[in-house]
């Protein structure tokens, strides 16, 4: 079963992570998995430049390393960045010192308080070790992209059926999801817009 929108129970159970930012703004966080990656992260930019958005980009430690150039285009555009991990790794099957390990191998290449666990899995040691240097970030609304057995259609919906102020939205900018990425994302943009919502970046503040 596709989850787009997480109960709030969740936020109210894991305390120490982020999963949305209630506010009386109409803001909303809208952010990107698993890049940079050339092309799709290209294309994101430049459908966030094109209507003056911001957004927060949670990038592997590997793929920064292998286009450092893409990299700094999206720290130059004015977005935000966060820790991926460098190789995307699953909290679930990792000792709580490996994890940790790839956690700040990624940070030696992205200077940011943010983190986001990749798959939303990460175990409360885990957690516990990271939350003082980190400021872990979840979501509140999940696009699905990634699933090629979901129409573009239905990705659009996961996202506009469930705005409202204080959601953090998730697309992925890799390959994997691209085709569907390419479809969805621009009409969210203009529903953003046209529903008076306000696209800003995250703090690593808490």
């Amino acid at each position: 079963m596709l989850i787009a929108r997480i109960p709030g129970i969740f936020a109210r159970i894991f305390k120490n992570l982020t999963w949305e930012i209630p506010n009386d703004n109409n803001e909303v966080y809208l952010t990107f998995d698993d890049g940079p990656t050339p092309t799709v992260t290209e294309w994101v930019l430049d459908q966030l430049k094109q209507r003056g958005y911001k957004a927060t980009f949670f990038c592997l430690g590997n793929n920064v390393k292998q286009h450092p150039q893409l990299f700094e285009r999206i720290r130059a555009e004015g977005h935000a960045v966060g820790n991926h991990s460098y190789s995307h790794v699953k909290g679930f099957r990792k000792s709580v010192d490996s994890y940790i390990e790839d956690v700040d191998r990624a940070s030696e290449l992205i200077d940011s308080r943010l983190y986001r666990p990749p798959y939303g899995r990460i175990l409360p040691r885990q957690v516990k070790k990271l939350k003082n240097n980190y400021r872990i970030i979840m979501w509140s609304v999940l696009s699905v992209d990634y699933n090629a057995q979901l129409s573009g259609d239905r990705v659009v919906r996961n996202v506009t059926d469930n705005l409202r102020p204080g959601v953090i939205i998730v697309f992925h900018d890799s390959l994997k999801a691209s085709e569907n990425l390419y479809y969805a994302l621009p009409k969210v943009l203009d529903h953003i817009h046209e529903k008076g919502y306000r696209l800003s970046v995250l703090s690593g503040d808490k």
